[in-house]
């Protein structure tokens, strides 16, 4: 009898381990600066895509919710932190309606890979970015003039954005079998 209690609580386990690292792995990428032209970058949205691309729906959502739980409870996860403030003030500031698309975006992506598989499902990546800009553009637009915005938050990402879509994506496709199935506890 112990042993049939123990199976869901090692994958319980194991699947908290497994959110824990796509935590980690989201939170050195907001924190890596990557020399790029015309502005810096991090690749915290190739880790977003990537992680509801490989894990798919459930899996995504869990990370990417744990992530944005993480920061809302003060831990310095994002991008600029502790530097530009942390927690719910950091949240509510310009860029809390691109960590809100971060969510979508893997609701999306994790959807699509679940439905449709790896290879088509990758196909949804760049609706996943168009949806970060969408709800960023629009939270932004509370801090930054209206002829502004686009000019300080699209144009400068856009095209590092969309490389690494295309990096995402191809990770995505290309990962071994065997690790989507552990990473989606189908092992």
């Amino acid at each position: 009898m112990s042993q049939t209690l123990a199976k869901p609580q090692q994958r319980t386990v194991g699947n908290v381990a497994k959110v824990a690292l796509a935590v980690g792995l989201i939170t050195l990428s907001a924190k890596i600066t990557i020399p790029f032209w015309p502005v810096p970058m991090t690749m915290q949205v190739a880790t977003i895509l990537l992680v509801a691309g490989l894990g798919g729906l459930r899996f995504g959502v869990a990370s990417v919710g744990a992530y944005l739980a993480a920061g809302a409870a003060g831990l310095p996860v994002f991008a600029g932190t502790p530097e530009k403030g942390i927690g719910l003030a950091y949240m509510f500031g310009p860029t809390g309606g691109y960590l809100l698309g971060f969510l979508v975006a893997a609701i999306l992506v994790g959807w699509a890979t679940d439905r449709f598989g790896r290879r088509h499902g990758s196909l949804s990546m760049p609706l996943g970015l168009a949806v970060i800009y969408a709800l960023g553009v629009a939270w932004l637009s509370q801090f930054v003039p209206s002829d502004k915005v686009l000019a300080f938050g699209v144009t400068p990402f856009l095209f590092g954005d969309l490389c690494k879509v295309v990096l995402a994506a191809l990770l995505t496709v290309a990962a071994p079998t065997a690790l989507i199935r552990r990473v989606q506890g189908r092992d």
